[in-house]
């Protein structure tokens, strides 16, 4: 079982997050709306069932995007470098470009982006 359960990822404005996400990632969000329970919008992400993740829209609980704190990874499937060339035009910037994690770091390669809410996430890929 993994460490990892879930994550959240805070948004400022919930429909712009959605189409940054899913114009970078290429994959369709899933629109769970919780305001009447938590107070929550939630855009979760796909997953296989272990592992997942959502965008937040909370406010109220203190949910504020941010370049600091946790760093979050998403999965890139295939090479980096197409998803990297639509950080821009979504609305981001790419803060760190693609790098070699070297085979001591067991391969692959990363990239920091700002997202259009001001949190900095990070793209793994093996290629």
């Amino acid at each position: 079982m993994s460490t990892i359960n879930w994550f959240e990822v805070p948004v400022a404005d919930f429909e712009r997050a959605c189409k940054f996400y899913e114009a970078v990632l290429q994959k369709q969000l899933f629109i769970n709306d919780q305001r009447e329970t938590m107070g929550s919008m939630l855009g979760v992400f796909p997953h296989d069932g272990q592992v997942g993740g959502c965008l937040v829209h909370n406010p109220q609980y203190g949910y504020t995007p941010s370049l600091e704190g946790a760093l979050v990874y998403f999965t890139i499937e295939g090479d980096m470098d197409s998803a990297l060339a639509r950080v821009p035009d979504a609305g981001g910037e790419v803060l760190l470009p693609k790098t070699a994690l070297g085979e001591n770091a067991g391969g692959g390669f990363v990239s920091w982006v700002r997202d259009t809410e001001g949190n900095k996430v990070g793209f793994y890929s093996v290629e």
